[in-house]
């Protein structure tokens, strides 16, 4: 029976093939926040690698928060949707609590209705935040999916409720859905209002002499589970092929680092002497003293790990910061 299966595996296999021109038929892939931090890695993964995913183009400008301008966005059907877009700023989320709600719950939901009506079946993985785990006791961590969430914030807030309104969609009409929470991540292309890039940021300004040596600061003595982004999204491609639905995963490393060691190994491959100055103004309300993810869900689901070291990702991250300044 066993021969059988494998004959007919090959013999449809062969067919595909021939059917065009020689490669597989490849599954159509949506990307919200495409030209985002992560979005833009997604969309060079699937150009320089053999991916099995075709990313679809965006036929136009669209608004999650504007119902309309969703109407018209798929002339083709996609397999799967990763759905990134979405206000991503701690602190805006304190200033304006209202329209993060807006854009992260009511948003999704716009989208889920958009893609319900234009007959959408797929995969639709919602990336969510390790921050919706709030404050957790040293006792508990690493932090597993089994931690109850307890948002401190009210991006958190947003975030934990578009995961919920997702999971029950997925319920309700009967489609495969995940929910992606990662931890901290880094790499090139990241805006400087995030720790690290703000840091290499200034690294490189100071190494071409345009600021002093002078590095402004928040609190640097806590403790994050940092990723480099191609390992996150290396983790979304394995979710939407071998992710269980209506289950949610953890996308971190399983180590935690300190910020100011992170700083410190940035100037010592920049080989910029420095003096760190703490800014009150990047000092966050409710944040946690430590920070350490368990991946081991996702790990033993997809056989997804971390490949990418911190010295590669802190690496990549000076050299992208040296173009940009560079250009400022």
């Amino acid at each position: 029976m066993l021969l059988v299966r494998e004959f007919f595996r090959k013999a449809c296999g062969n067919w595909v093939k021939c059917m065009t021109g020689g490669s597989l038929l490849k599954k159509r892939l949506f990307v919200t926040g495409l030209t985002g931090f992560v979005g833009q890695h997604i969309q060079s993964r699937l150009q320089a690698d053999a991916s099995e995913w075709e990313l679809l183009p965006v036929p136009g400008r669209y608004d999650l928060a504007a119902p309309d301008s969703l109407e018209d966005l798929w002339p083709v059907m996609p397999d799967a949707v990763i759905h990134l877009a979405g206000q991503t700023f701690v602190p805006q989320a304190f200033r304006d609590p209202a329209g993060t709600l807006n854009i992260n719950l009511l948003g999704t939901l716009n989208l889920l209705q958009a893609l319900k009506a234009r007959g959408f079946t797929g995969t639709f993985l919602y990336v969510s935040s390790g921050d919706v785990y709030g404050q957790v006791t040293e006792e508990h961590l690493p932090i597993t999916e089994l931690q109850p969430p307890c948002p401190r914030n009210p991006y958190a807030v947003s975030k934990l409720s578009a995961e919920f309104l997702s999971l029950q969609w997925g319920l309700s009409e009967g489609w495969p859905v995940l929910v992606a929470r990662p931890f901290n991540h880094i790499g090139s292309g990241q805006k400087d209002s995030f720790v690290i890039a703000s840091a290499a940021r200034q690294i490189c300004r100071i190494k071409q002499g345009l600021q002093g040596p002078q590095l402004e600061v928040g609190d640097i003595d806590v403790t994050r589970d940092f990723l480099d982004v191609g390992d996150v999204v290396s983790a979304y491609l394995a979710l939407l092929e071998k992710g269980t639905p209506g289950q949610v995963y953890n996308i971190c490393s399983g180590r935690e680092q300190s910020i100011r060691s992170l700083i410190e190994q940035l100037a010592d491959i920049a080989q910029v002497d420095l003096q760190l100055v703490q800014d009150p103004a990047r000092l966050r309300r409710a944040d946690q003293r430590r920070v350490c993810g368990s991946p081991a869900r996702l790990a033993q689901t997809t056989g997804w790990k971390s490949e990418i070291t911190t010295q590669q990702s802190l690496r990549a991250i000076l050299s992208d910061w040296e173009k940009r300044v560079r250009q400022e």
